[in-house]
């Protein structure tokens, strides 16, 4: 009885896998061409040579009723740049690749480009190809494209054992050396010109006592975990200057990362910084713009020769990680300036120093995730590790026509130890600090009422900024800041960041107020 049970259920099951196997929902017709695609071109966006792309989708369906079997999907060219990867397979050509009913696949592309493959006299190709669908009887493509750069490659020296090129920064507390991957510019690398775009791979380092100049128009890409360095005695100058219209940035220098397709556009922490270390001296930047770094600018300590450090002139520094500026124990003098949009704060004055800003905007809008700072933070004090604490006085910090506001309650923060100077004075000037639970009330430091401090200040205003999550920080009709301005500080800054005329009727901030367009 329990064999006759047992040939039972052997033969039930017998019949099922029969059942299944016979089933034509599961066959498979070559494909007649009845495929459809998520787009007919992929752009794969523009890319500097020999820099590996980011990958791209696309998305291939098969809305027939039918389960269809595609005879073969390659790129057209035999020696085609474009990488594919389909159902887990790399490679340029495949065959029989299966696709059910009403399903869908990924085809997955990449590309790495060398210009110098298909041309020696133009300083960017466009590169295209087709990925070809062949079916029985008929053939569907979808079009590949890219725009390939060429460009000026800087980068450290690869030794034999495999090691690269390093920095010297100083030593650790137990006396180790502490070092980054990165090189010294040589004499004929100290003028960035504006004929091809500069890609660096590491810390590029300005060597002591000498100058390295950027000139109008050029384009600066760091690397992952790369940057600018400023030895002793050092002197960094951008010289950009203004667009012949508001939207041209033609002529201004601009600092930013090496990725360029669209994704990373807007995409913080890509690089590292442009560090002005301790003793080098009188740098200027002037029609600039830094994003997407980690810290756009580290300003450490000042050349203490009574003038300015650091010269800031119609600069832009946006997106940054961490801090947009970040001044320790430095000497600044800034106008017509910009510091948008920053992880912590996009301006962080801090161990003391001596500021000085004019028509100056200082916005945070940061969205990427939480932030614990306000857009401008000051203080004279280092915690050491030992719970100790290291002063140095703040000289003079001075906000004169400025706006600074954000997205939080409170974008003014003040720290300092009572036995060090703290010396500051916003004057004409739209703050954001809303104390609505009266955290600060009993602070000195936050006395808005102190004329001495606040002078003439528009207090929890309305910037309203063309698009502050966009980094456009122009002001428009129902802005606070129109005609706030004292005269006497436009006058010595008669132009905004625009090249607009602000002297009759000056406004807060770097920009003068126009009419957005619906």
């Amino acid at each position: 009885m329990l064999i006759n049970k047992g040939m039972l259920v052997l033969g039930s099951i017998l019949l099922i896998v029969c059942w299944s196997s016979c089933r034509s929902d599961f066959d498979f017709e070559p494909s007649q061409g009845e495929l459809r695609f998520s787009k007919d071109t992929v752009y794969l966006d523009t890319l500097f040579s020999n820099i590996g792309s980011s990958t791209y989708t696309l998305k291939v369906f098969n809305t027939s009723d039918k389960n269809l079997s595609i005879p073969s999907i390659a790129l057209s060219l035999s020696d085609s740049k474009y990488r594919l990867n389909i159902d887990g397979m790399s490679g340029n050509s495949f065959e029989n690749v299966e696709l059910l009913a009403k399903d869908s696949m990924y085809v997955f592309i990449e590309t790495t480009l060398d210009i110098k493959d298909f041309t020696t006299t133009q300083t960017q190709f466009l590169y295209t190809d087709k990925l070809v669908f062949n079916h029985m009887g008929a053939t569907q493509s979808v079009d590949l494209v890219t725009l390939v750069h060429d460009a000026v490659f800087l980068y450290p020296k690869k030794y034999n054992d495999g090691t690269y090129e390093f920095l010297e920064l100083g030593t650790d507390d137990d006396g180790n050396p502490i070092a980054i991957e990165g090189f010294y510019l040589n004499d004929s690398e100290l003028v960035f010109t504006n004929n091809k775009p500069y890609v660096i791979y590491g810390y590029a380092a300005v060597p002591s006592n000498k100058t390295v100049v950027f000139e109008a128009g050029a384009r600066v890409h760091f690397h992952e975990n790369s940057g600018l360095i400023a030895a002793n005695n050092s002197t960094v100058l951008v010289q950009g200057l203004p667009g012949s219209q508001p939207d041209d940035t033609s002529n201004k220098v601009i600092f930013e990362g090496d990725r360029l397709e669209s994704n990373y556009e807007d995409l913080a922490g890509q690089w590292g910084t442009i560090w002005l270390t301790a003793g080098s001296t009188a740098h200027s930047f002037n029609h600039c713009i830094i994003k997407n770094a980690t810290v756009g600018i580290l300003s450490d300590y000042n050349d203490e020769s009574g003038n300015p450090t650091l010269t800031l002139k119609n600069t832009e520094i946006y997106n940054s990680e961490a801090y947009g500026l970040w001044a320790k124990t430095s000497h600044i003098d800034a106008e017509n300036c910009v510091f948008g949009n920053a992880g912590q704060s996009v301006f962080y004055g801090n161990i003391g120093g001596k500021y000085n800003f004019r028509h100056c905007t200082f916005a945070n809008y940061w969205n990427q995730n939480f932030r614990d700072n306000p857009a401008v933070w000051l203080d004279n004090y280092l915690e050491l590790a030992d719970g100790s604490y290291y002063t140095a006085p703040l000289e003079q910090a001075t906000f004169e026509n400025c706006m600074i506001t954000g997205s939080q309650p409170i974008e003014w923060r003040l720290d300092s130890i009572d036995t060090t100077d703290f010396q500051f004075r916003l004057s004409h000037t739209l703050l954001q600090f809303n104390d609505t639970s009266g955290v600060f009330s009993e602070n000195s430091l936050y006395s808005i009422a102190d004329t001495t401090k606040y002078d003439q200040i528009t207090l929890n205003g309305i910037p309203d900024f063309k698009s502050p999550n966009n980094l456009d920080f122009r002001i428009g009709i129902e802005s606070d800041a129109i005609g706030k301005g004292n005269t006497a500080v436009s006058n010595l800054v008669p132009l905004d960041i625009l090249d607009t005329s602000r002297t009759a009727s000056p406004d807060l901030g770097a920009y003068q107020h126009i009419e957005f367009d619906d």
